[in-house]
């Protein structure tokens, strides 16, 4: 049973039987002494899609949902339906658009390194890797004399995703990009 301060993004925690996913967590020490840290955790409820927002001094405890944690990855799109392929014994898990929609950016045909979470053999949700690369699909002309720390521009990604890159990228350049923060790292 892991202590609210020990909380990390991506842990399932159970809150009134229902798993819930940390989304993120925010420390704040209050300034008079003698007070204890305040956690603010926000979670995703991976049966409902609801968020929910908790706050919790650091040593409450709290109870780790059972769910486990299996490789996938990303085969097909079936209408609405995203399709995951078990890396190990091949079976399909069927995840609908709207239960990951804040993610589907970041999915490109064949991505790998994809961890699906199941709780009583169904799937809940899935965790993406920390970086993907995608192709830029269409940004404005590459720019005379722009630098790496130079300005930046908008480009639509092959999957539809929007960022802001720097200048000096053209269309159909790989990039790296942070699935986390949803930014730019680098040029592949």
């Amino acid at each position: 049973m892991p202590k609210a301060g020990e909380l990390k993004r991506g842990m399932i925690i159970e809150i009134n039987a229902d798993p819930h996913i940390v989304k993120t967590v925010e420390a704040k020490s209050p300034s008079f002494r003698g007070a204890s840290t305040l956690y603010k955790i926000r979670y995703n409820n991976l049966k409902t899609g609801q968020k929910l927002d908790k706050s919790y001094k650091t040593d409450d405890m709290l109870k780790e949902a059972d769910c486990s944690r299996v490789s996938v990855q990303f085969s097909y799109l079936d209408g609405e339906h995203y399709i995951f392929m078990n890396s190990e014994d091949y079976s399909q898990y069927e995840l609908n658009k709207d239960t990951i929609e804040d993610q589907i950016g970041y999915i490109s045909d064949g991505l790998e390194g994809i961890t699906a979470l199941l709780m009583d053999g169904n799937i809940l949700g899935i965790e993406l890797p920390a970086t993907v690369v995608l192709q830029i699909r269409e940004t404005a002309p590459k720019l005379k004399g722009a630098t790496a720390a130079g300005r930046t521009k908008p480009a639509i990604l092959s999957t539809g995703l929007e960022i802001q890159v720097p200048e000096y990228l053209e269309t159909n350049d790989f990039i790296k990009i942070n699935t986390v923060t949803g930014k730019f790292m680098s040029r592949e």
